[in-house]
């Protein structure tokens, strides 16, 4: 059993938002025995195409979840209308309070503050509200992102990378998506392990951390 297991929250407005920002590191947290929690706020049921089942993205994100190492009791699912959770912010703020009581996590990762999704930026908004006494990370995902600040890193091995290529190959509802593609997702990781002299890595923004 590991010493000075870590709580890990990952906060995902959409489901495949965290396997997206963090993927990689959300299969090492794991493999290293540290307790990641996944919730992601909307599964989008009301967005998919018509005839669909509306828990697709539900029974996707799970396996995707499942390929990273997360438990299944560990992945909390909400359902809140996408591109309208300004509406709904306090019911939001509500359930991240929630969360923080139950779980008092280590470190929550949640997308940056320049993310220019308006659902992203109420996650990113109130988590930071619900958990400023906790360390936090901004995840990246360069087509919301007007700039990123590139101040902490996490260094990634190549069956890391592979973790977080197999999850994504579970959203078969978004393989029209230009970002769900394994190109992408290796030279994004390069870039930002040549930045740190490794082969694989992922930034994140320092929003908050506390030694």
């Amino acid at each position: 059993m590991k010493v000075n297991k870590k709580v890990i929250l990952v906060l995902a407005p959409h489901t495949d938002d965290g396997e997206l920002g963090c993927g990689a590191s959300i299969a090492k947290f794991c493999e290293e025995g540290d307790d990641v929690y996944y919730v992601a706020f909307s599964i989008c049921s009301r967005s998919l195409p018509a005839g669909m089942n509306p828990q697709t993205l539900a029974i996707e994100v799970s396996n995707a979840t499942k390929v990273l190492g997360v438990k299944k009791e560990n992945l909390i699912l909400f359902d809140f209308d996408v591109r309208r959770f300004k509406e709904f912010r306090q019911d939001i703020l509500e359930e991240l309070i929630k969360l923080k009581a139950k779980l008092n996590p280590d470190i929550v990762f949640v997308p940056s503050p320049t993310d220019i999704h308006q659902d992203h930026q109420v996650i990113s908004e109130e988590g930071l509200r619900s958990f400023k006494n906790c360390s936090i990370l901004g995840y990246e995902m360069p087509w919301n992102n007007v700039s990123f600040n590139t101040r902490s890193f996490i260094k990634l091995e190549e069956k890391y990378i592979q973790k977080k290529v197999a999850s994504l190959l579970e959203y078969k509802s978004q393989e029209h998506r230009t970002y769900l593609n394994d190109e992408f997702i290796r030279s994004l990781a390069t870039i930002r392990g040549v930045q740190i002299g490794c082969k694989y890595a992922e930034a994140f923004e320092v929003i908050r951390w506390i030694i």
